[in-house]
């Protein structure tokens, strides 16, 4: 099955909805699926919920979305970066759903994976439990986290074949597999497409059967999220 789509644009269409939740990798600005963003925010859909580690930056990534006022719900780990990402929070514009990082990543992989709760350590004495059940396993005591299942998961990767096997490269394998196997419906960015069959098997990080759309983008644009200099 040929699972490539001429562009972005076309690619959700029929698929993204008003009110939808989306799994959006990425790590910074790293392996963000740009292009998949920016046919997010053209084609006008809104109160979204997102799940993604970070908001992206103001003006880019997921602060398109932001700035657009697309989005009603964040669900990440970590929103220093964007103003004015900042500045709906605490004029309550936004909600906001705090979730340590490794609870996030987890989250994800137990929705893709069908199991709908786990329980961890992570947070508990803190505000990240309150409202959760708590369970004394062996002499400690656990939080229940429920498994992310997206309506939509928007995932960039290096390569990919036809029929949708997904390779990734470096820092863009951080929460992007998560976020493919977590969507109901996902749809892949990568830069090279390859036919059926020039993979190898050994090297797919993300089965095809997780993926039902993708696009190609040859010339993704690389930000540096923060410039550091002596």
């Amino acid at each position: 099955m040929d699972k490539v789509f001429p562009s972005a644009a076309a690619a959700l269409q029929g698929i993204v909805a008003d009110g939808q939740t989306l799994a959006v990798g990425g790590f910074g600005l790293c392996g963000i699926p740009e292009a998949l963003i920016l046919a997010l925010r053209d084609s006008g859909v809104k109160n979204l919920t997102a799940v993604s580690n970070n908001a992206g930056v103001d003006g880019w990534g997921l602060g398109l979305l932001l700035q657009s006022r697309q989005i009603r719900k964040m669900v990440s780990s970590y929103v220093g970066e964007n103003k004015e990402f900042e500045r709906q929070y605490l004029a309550g514009e936004l909600e906001l759903e705090f979730t340590p990082q490794g609870t996030l990543a987890e989250r994800m992989r137990a929705g893709g994976a069908g199991i709908p709760g786990f329980y961890t350590k992570t947070g508990v004495g803190t505000v990240v439990a309150e409202g959760k059940e708590h369970k004394d396993f062996d002499g400690e005591t656990y939080i229940l986290e429920r498994g992310i299942r997206a309506d939509v998961a928007l995932v960039k990767a290096w390569k990919a074949d036809k029929a949708g096997n997904l390779v990734y490269r470096k820092t863009a394998q951080n929460f992007n597999p998560l976020a493919a196997t977590s969507g109901r419906v996902t749809v892949a960015e990568v830069e090279e497409i390859v036919e059926v069959g020039q993979l190898d098997p050994d090297q797919i990080d993300t089965p095809g059967i997780y993926v039902q759309r993708v696009i190609l983008n040859t010339e993704p644009e690389k930000r540096i999220e923060q410039r550091t200099t002596r």
